[in-house]
């Protein structure tokens, strides 16, 4: 085997790291707060009304973050692949305003109205592509990612389209997690400092349960406030570091729809599907409803002739 595969694939052995410490750590959560905290520690009681709803909130969590796992990076679709014919002719030019030209003369028939900082058409050289609005190559995956968030370490994989519903949800349900086994155990960690606790290992496991809890929750708060946020400005976190840019130039406000419709576009029209991590978005990924200030005639044609479908909302 050659020594790049072989590299290639211990990173990708090694990416799984931070999955099986998170998956460790929420494993030692259940056993010191079911057996060693409610079955030890409550009334028949509080142990079944704690067990209810820490077990509504381990499973929720569990659920959402394995889909942001298990769901695979979408890809563009082959309408944005060159024809063989320009795919060749861009090969064999050397001169990149030429190349240029060809990608201007694919691009006038699909849903793309994005450009690079310098106006030109964005094209993957890797995955041989032209990159739809809001995609990105993700150079860990090695792949071009619908709607690409980031890549996540902890979830080893991309955060985009697929699975931006999956991963918001995620840290929703694992901020609950947290919060939920700060505030039960906060007692017993109370009285571990006052020396009311049995001199038994139970009491280093809700020592060290109340820590670990307490840290996660604040941390995991501040992400999940942020990506709330992006979600209402219907931004990724890539866009809200540099602004699109489209043929009028950059707007970080040209995808929002208003918070009602940016909210929809993630979660999708049906609200009883919102806290489930069922996907219920809206759209392919491919092409996204845009709101542009002071188009151009020649974009406003385009854009409600491409597909049949009406692309822009213009302000």
């Amino acid at each position: 085997m050659a020594p790049h595969h072989v590299l290639r694939c211990c990173q990708r052995s090694l990416a799984w790291i931070p999955v099986i410490f998170i998956n460790l750590v929420v494993g030692w959560s259940y056993y010191a707060y079911v057996v060693e905290l409610c079955i030890c520690k409550y009334t028949i009681l509080v142990f079944l009304s704690y067990l209810v709803v820490f077990h509504l909130f381990f499973v929720m969590f569990i659920w959402s973050y394995w889909k942001t796992i298990c769901s695979r990076p979408a890809n563009p679709s082959k309408e944005f692949c060159l024809p063989k014919v320009d795919k060749e002719q861009y090969e064999k030019e050397e001169h990149p305003d030429t190349q240029q030209e060809i990608l201007k003369k694919v691009v006038v028939g699909l849903p793309v109205y994005t450009r690079t900082g310098t106006g030109a058409v964005r094209y993957c050289d890797h995955c041989l592509v032209i990159k739809p609005d809001r995609c990105h190559h993700c150079s860990t995956c090695d792949m071009c990612v619908l709607k690409m968030d980031h890549h996540c370490p902890w979830v080893n994989n991309c955060v985009g389209f697929s699975n931006y519903k999956f991963f918001v949800l995620f840290l929703a349900y694992s901020m609950l997690y947290c919060v939920f086994i700060a505030a039960t155990v906060l007692q017993y960690f109370i009285k571990f400092w006052t020396n009311q606790l049995p001199d038994t290992h139970a009491k280093f496991h809700v020592l060290f349960l109340f820590f670990v809890a307490a840290m996660f929750f604040i941390s995991v708060l501040s992400l999940f406030s942020y990506h709330l946020w992006l979600v209402g400005k219907n931004r990724t976190t890539i866009e809200a570091f540099r602004a699109p840019v489209f043929r009028n130039g950059p707007d970080k406000n040209g995808f929002s729809l208003g918070f009602s419709r940016n909210m929809a576009e993630v979660f999708g029209d049906q609200k009883k599907y919102w806290m489930f991590p069922i996907y219920s978005s809206h759209g392919d990924g491919n092409s996204f409803v845009t709101r542009l200030v002071n188009l151009d005639p020649e974009q406003i044609a385009v854009g409600l002739q491409v597909n049949g479908k009406r692309l822009f909302m213009v302000s």
